[in-house]
C-alpha cells in the first residue's frame, strides 16, 4: 500500500515557476521497481501524465512539458518533485502525483496503469 501526499501547489503569474512535493509513505518491498509520476487535470479536461521517473532517475515526459518542467526524486526520504519553469496559463490544472508498479504503460504516462493517486494539489498560472 502506498500513501501519497502533494504540496506546493499555489498561484503564479505566466513566466514564473513553482515546485510541487509528493511525500509518499509506507512503501512497500516494491519500491525499487515502482514508477513515480505527475499527472494533471485542466478544468474541464481529462486527467493528462506529465512526467514519470524511475528508481534510477530516468525520466519521461509529455511533450508539452519538456525543457520546462523536471522531475527528480528522493529515494531515501520517498519524496518525488515537480520543478515547473517558464508556467502558463495552459499549465493551470489540479496536479496529482501517482505511483505504479513498474511497466511499459507506466511509463508511458498512462492512467489506467497507476494504482496509487493523491489527493491533488492546484496550480493556477495567470497571464
Amino acid at each position: 500500500q502506498v500513501r501519497l501526499v502533494e504540496s506546493g501547489g499555489g498561484s503564479v503569474q505566466a513566466g514564473g515557476s513553482l515546485r510541487l512535493s509528493c511525500a509518499a509513505s509506507t512503501f512497500d518491498r516494491s519500491t525499487g521497481h515502482i514508477h513515480m509520476a505527475w499527472f494533471r487535470q485542466p478544468p474541464g479536461k481529462e486527467r493528462e501524465g506529465v512526467a514519470v521517473i524511475d528508481r534510477g532517475g530516468n525520466t519521461n515526459y509529455a511533450q508539452s512539458v519538456k525543457g520546462r518542467f523536471s522531475i527528480s526524486r528522493d529515494n531515501a526520504k520517498f519524496i518525488v518533485y515537480l520543478q515547473m519553469n517558464s508556467l502558463n496559463p495552459e499549465d493551470t490544472a489540479m496536479y496529482y502525483c501517482a505511483a505504479a508498479p513498474w511497466s511499459p504503460n507506466s511509463w508511458r504516462l498512462e492512467r489506467s496503469a497507476y494504482t496509487y493517486w493523491g489527493q491533488g494539489t492546484q496550480v493556477t498560472v495567470s497571464s
